[in-house]
């Protein structure tokens, strides 16, 4: 029956526990990114991109003067005017140019020309998972890629991510030759879609490749080294530290968003890249630009397309927390001035989620336990909206916790908590049973449950058997030990003692301190008390002595016991109080067994009983009789025995 219950009781358990874990995953998949999302629109991205980040954008407008496809001379003319005329710091070119023009040959030759020169260009790739249509072609455009275009990177991950890219988006020969800095433009989404993380590298075939805001950020800040380590990226010159993990086929972190401008989808400041084009011809006329030159000074550029048009097919906008519809340039120029300002959100680890949802779940479960069912809502709802405030602080100081789950499995806690508390009603009456055979004997409990409506204050006269156990030299080891040494001492010595005085018939009255009180011929009824005392100090004995070895070897002290027992007749009942009641045994032959016990000390002696003891057990046992002993509280001096052994 009882390996019944216990089987029911591991099965119950582990189906919460399974329950719990499914209900972790679907929040964490679910609902937590949405949470997410808006938490960062409300709390997180709450001012506007840096002014030192300039966006050009081929949009409608530029659309409506110069129809689609563009020839590529004109991105040479805004490359041009940025780098001839404004003297921009750094360019960042968000597009791909993977195949020539073969019908304007001469314009991909004229855009060829104006980037062949530019140091501060870093022109954008991305990764593809489909092969090369050549696979020797493929790998020595990797190898020229590699030695071209990898920069210095210290890999201490440890156990590296397996890449899954197998090709990169190939540049045109001439292409190829004229720039000198690439990044990768690549955005991988989570399941749901949702753009929250950027690719800082991503991993191709054992190599990593920047990102084309980090190569930027790599330019500005010259002869670094990044370190990348298991959870952030470090720059050895200027300590820049990136939160990170590992994901799919890169290194990632999370985008800390700004607030789009007023009137504006774009966090930073967004020219048409007609009006560029415009005021470089204008320039060269020696006629007014329609934007100063001056406005790109020192600034860092990122040009990219982002058209409406459906028929042109050029509108690059992607779904992020902040907008579904957010530009897919600035989240480049967004990762770029994370950097910058050394703003970045930091994820918490898993283990530090798990550790959090153990608290939480902790103290839901220790209000159920201890507070009645209204009680406990309120303060359980009062935690929760704590816990959201509590949120809302992480996310203002950038630490991204989860929001959504915990609540969630308190809200599970507490349903299951109540369901089981329901359920175990039926069986309070066992449970109350059990909790008191850790306080008072098993034997006096059951007597209690069986008479519970018979509980009085009295008892009656009984010959019985007490012993009295004390550790010698307890006083002196404590002031040696540690609380917790002694704790574990003694928790050891009466775990081990108390099965002996079960088996023989015994009923552990209290402890005293490092002492025990048992008492032998009541409740248990026995008329061989006396023998069974005696035969359990005797067990006591041996089995101190294998504790002594066990101590011994755990380095801790050696102790010794000394044991007393009387036989006669006293009070056995229920004293105190009609509110609070003890089952004790009282008289003057308790008070004797006690101070037999202490003879011990006197006489070097292990194991003393009473002359009215050794009448019930001479038959099975080695004495030595010391004769006329002085007992305090006696007027007559008595005769005491030490056991040597039982002879049974």
């Amino acid at each position: 029956m009882k390996i019944v219950k216990n089987f029911k009781s591991i099965i119950i358990v582990f189906s919460i526990l399974v329950f719990m874990l499914i209900s972790y995953v679907i929040s964490t998949s679910f609902f937590e990114p949405k949470a997410y999302n808006l938490m960062v629109q409300n709390f997180t991205a709450n001012k506007h991109g840096s002014n030192e980040i300039i966006i050009i954008n081929i949009d409608d407008k530029s659309l409506e003067k110069i129809r689609w496809p563009w020839k590529r001379e004109l991105y040479g003319k805004i490359f041009e005017y940025l780098n001839d005329y404004s003297k921009a710091k750094v360019i960042g070119f968000d597009a791909i140019i993977a195949t020539p023009d073969e019908e304007n040959l001469d314009s991909d030759l004229k855009f060829y020309s104006a980037i062949k020169n530019m140091k501060n260009l870093v022109v954008g790739f991305v990764p593809l998972n489909s092969p090369y249509d050549s696979r020797v072609d493929g790998a020595k455009y990797d190898n020229y890629f590699k030695e071209k275009f990898s920069i210095h990177i210290k890999d201490e991950r440890g156990k590296k991510s397996r890449s899954f890219y197998q090709s990169l988006s190939k540049f045109p020969i001439k292409y190829f030759n004229s720039v000198t800095k690439v990044g990768s433009v690549i955005t991988t989404p989570d399941f749901d879609g949702y753009i929250r993380s950027i690719d800082q590298f991503i991993d191709y075939k054992g190599t990593l490749y920047p990102s084309l805001s980090l190569r930027i950020y790599d330019y500005l800040y010259p002869d670094n080294t990044f370190i990348v380590g298991k959870n952030k990226i470090t720059d050895t010159k200027t300590k820049l530290k990136i939160p990170t993990f590992d994901k799919y086929n890169g290194v990632f972190n999370n985008i800390h968003y700004y607030r789009p401008l007023p009137n504006s989808e774009y966090c930073h400041k967004t020219y048409s890249a007609i009006d560029i084009i415009e005021s470089l011809n204008n320039i060269k006329h020696g006629k007014k630009p329609l934007v100063s030159p001056d406005v790109f000074k020192d600034k860092i550029v990122f040009l990219g397309a982002n058209a409406k048009a459906i028929a042109v097919g050029l509108e690059d906008v992607k779904r992020t927390p902040i907008s579904n519809n957010f530009p897919g340039v600035d989240i480049q120029a967004t990762n770029l001035d994370n950097m910058l300002r050394n703003e970045f959100l930091v994820q918490t680890t898993p283990l530090q989620d798990i550790l959090s949802l153990i608290v939480l779940l902790s103290l839901t479960f220790l209000v159920i336990r201890y507070f009645s069912l209204f009680m406990s809502l309120g303060i359980i709802a009062s935690m929760m909206i704590a816990y959201i405030a509590f949120c809302v602080i992480c996310y203002r100081f950038n630490l991204v916790i989860s929001v959504i789950t915990p609540i969630m499995l308190q809200v599970i806690t507490m349903t299951v908590a109540y369901s089981y508390r329901f359920i175990l009603e039926g069986q309070n009456k066992e449970k109350i049973k059990h909790a008191m055979g850790q306080y008072i004997s098993k034997d006096v409990m059951q007597d209690v449950v069986k008479n519970i409506d018979a509980i009085k204050l009295g008892g009656k006269r009984a010959n019985v058997t007490v012993l009295f156990a004390d550790i010698r030299g307890f006083t002196s080891m404590s002031e040696n030990m540690s609380a917790e040494e002694v704790s574990v001492i003694l928790n050891d010595y009466f775990t081990e003692i108390e099965p002996i005085i079960s088996k023989y018939n015994g009923v552990i009255n209290k402890f005293i301190g490092d002492a025990v009180m048992a008492i032998f011929g009541e409740p248990i009824q026995d008329k061989n008390h006396a023998e069974n005392a005696v035969k359990c100090a005797n067990k006591m004995l041996q089995k101190v002595a294998e504790l002594q070895q066990k101590w011994l070897e755990e380095g801790k002290p050696k102790i010794e016991i000394g044991i007393g027992i009387n036989t006669g007749e006293a009070f056995v009942g229920n004293i105190g109080s009609v509110t609070r009641l003890e089952y004790t045994v009282i008289g003057d032959m308790v008070n004797l067994a006690s101070r037999i016990e202490s003879y011990n000390k006197v006489y070097k002696t292990n194991f003393l009983i009473s002359s009215t003891t050794y009448e019930k057990v001479r038959n099975i046992t080695d004495v030595i009789k010391i004769s006329e002993v002085s007992i305090r509280g006696k007027a007559k001096k008595l005769n005491i025995y030490e056991v040597l052994r039982l002879t049974e």
